[in-house]
């Protein structure tokens, strides 16, 4: 019978033709915006787009800003190799029998780009953008007047202010959405407990307690919009203003309208507004760079208007708040990058643009808003396998252990720590950073504030590391796991007892079956076979998933 059935594998093999199949078209998100081709060597710029990095230069020599589709205009301030999307589409290419893009031609986008020039107007919502260079100034000093144009310098030198504190609070209602990471078993928690984690950030708040700073911005073109409405038009006019009083008034009418207003969210949300929000990012008076921050975090809320924010260049400018601002406008930052990380399509260009070491920082800021909010920042980045990656490499995995361990945030990050076991590169740095001895400590102890919580998170933990590695079961029998898992199999929550189950069922059925392979945890680990598979196993999970 193993014969036939043998026989039937090769009929099915070789003996019977495929039809013709038509070319496989790529996915849009592999081509290049400018030139239409598969991506050679993609980049993030600073709005978040991913180009070609040639056409990026090429854009650049010739001073052309194209228009993308939704009138979306980008930056090419910073630009960043993107290995993650070069890396897929090249796998995509071998797994297609489509040809590996070669490296592009200069002359050839050359020409397609002039060929866009002209039927593009130049746009006039900031300074860089409306710029009329003659013809016969030579490529460099367009590039050198366009970056003075874009680029005024940057000083954080913000002087400490005798500002009252605010009292530490964090928001919810009944109409606030949340992510349930596992809606069979969410315990009833405190709104500091991240099941359910919130998507609003902790910094939003009505408008800020100082008013004592004044304003400095460059001035701005105001452009007549038909479609916009009467209050935009009047907080435009006012952050337009050579009054440095007005610009001040103005940033604190959005941040205070986009708060109670709800609904104005989404049509303040304009090309021209944010536009002028970026230069009031970089003011060096507090009181406008900090309801400046507030007020976008007050616009991200909008699911529709995240996008369209990180694409706005917006990123680059919430990085350096975190590494240069005052305490009150890194709490905003952290909270604008934790809102703007809730949308999939932000995931990759937040973790390209450089946002994660930052973050990582703020996680030991003095502000508690700040440490909360960045937590729950990296918690979403670290969704996708990209950041994820990033993190390992930037040395997160012993950081968030050490503060785990301290008890500091404890709850959060161990969900970071969640999601960085579900790769690969986390499983390894996590199992030679000590981490099961660590989780089976804490265990141990009782889990310390928020108990029952950080109990569970700890046996999340623990199963995300068992699954796809051979290395876990000596080192979770050495650190005594066993008991203290079946203690919290009987006597925890029934997430908790669920994910302790599992992890000793797993560890059971390798004592039991010493010469088996299972086939699922082999392929996870990119093992290679060498036995029999387990019959009748099953994958409770797919590869790299982690369940809460």
């Amino acid at each position: 019978m193993g014969g036939n059935g043998k026989h039937r594998w090769k009929i099915s093999l070789y003996s019977r033709p495929k039809p013709a199949q038509q070319q496989q078209q790529p996915p849009k998100e592999f081509l290049c915006p400018i030139s239409g081709s598969l991506m050679f060597d993609p980049v993030v710029v600073s709005s978040g787009q991913t180009f070609e990095r040639l056409s990026v230069q090429v854009c650049h020599d010739l001073g052309f800003t194209p228009t993308l589709q939704g009138n979306s205009l980008p930056d090419f301030t910073t630009v960043i190799p993107n290995l993650a999307i070069k890396s897929t589409i090249q796998n995509w290419c071998d797994s297609s029998g489509t040809k590996r893009p070669p490296a592009p031609d200069y002359s050839s986008l050359e020409e397609i780009i002039r060929e866009k020039m002209k039927f593009s107007s130049p746009p006039a919502s900031s300074l860089s953008n409306s710029m009329h260079l003659s013809p016969d100034i030579r490529v460099s000093e367009r590039e050198l007047l366009k970056g003075v144009a874009e680029n005024p310098p940057v000083l954080f030198s913000h002087a400490n202010t005798e500002l009252t504190h605010r009292d530490n609070h964090f928001y919810s209602s009944s109409s606030e959405e949340s992510v349930i990471v596992n809606a069979s078993a969410a315990p009833s928690a405190s709104p500091l407990t991240p099941l359910p984690l919130s998507t609003r950030p902790a910094c939003y708040s009505s408008t800020s307690s100082s008013s004592n700073s004044i304003a400095e911005s460059e001035t701005l073109t105001l452009n007549e919009n038909p479609n916009s409405t009467r209050e935009e038009d009047e907080i435009m006019e006012k952050l337009a203003s050579l009054d440095v009083y007005d610009q001040e008034q103005g940033v604190i009418s959005l941040r205070k309208i986009t708060r109670t207003k709800e609904e104005t969210r989404a049509s303040l949300c304009t090309p021209r507004l944010l536009s002028a929000l970026r230069t009031l990012f970089v003011s060096r008076y507090f009181s406008v760079q900090t309801n400046a921050i507030a007020s976008l975090v007050n616009l991200s809320l909008e699911k529709v208007n995240k996008v369209k924010i990180v694409r706005s260049g917006f990123i680059p400018l919430l990085i350096d708040v975190l590494k240069g601002g005052c305490n009150e406008a890194q709490e905003h930052a952290a909270g604008a990058l934790f809102s703007l990380a809730l949308e999939d399509d932000n995931k990759m260009a937040i973790g390209v643009l450089g946002a994660l070491q930052p973050l990582m920082h703020m996680l030991r800021a003095e502000s508690e808003r700040a440490r909360h909010d960045s937590s729950l920042a990296l918690y979403h980045l670290s969704l996708i396998q990209s950041n994820r990656v990033k993190l390992v490499k930037l040395g997160a995995v012993s950081m968030l252990l050490s503060m785990v361990k301290s008890g500091d945030l404890a709850s959060r990050l161990l969900l970071v720590l969640c999601n960085l076991a579900a790769c690969n590169e986390g499983r390894s740095a996590m199992l030679d950073a000590n981490a099961v001895a660590i989780l089976v400590g804490i265990l141990r102890e009782g889990g310390g504030g928020n108990s029952e919580v950080i109990r569970e998170n700890c046996v999340a933990a623990l199963f995300a590391l068992s699954r796809g590695s051979m290395r876990f079961r000596g080192l979770a029998k050495e650190a005594g796991a066993v008991e203290v898992l079946r203690e919290i199999e009987e006597r925890g929550s029934n997430r908790a007892s669920e994910k302790a189950k599992r992890v000793l069922m797993m560890m059971r059925g390798r004592d039991e079956e010493e010469e088996e392979v299972c086939w699922e945890e082999v392929l996870d680990s990119g093992g290679i076979s060498r036995t029999r598979h387990r019959v009748g196993g099953r994958n409770l999970h797919g590869p790299n998933s982690t369940n809460f």
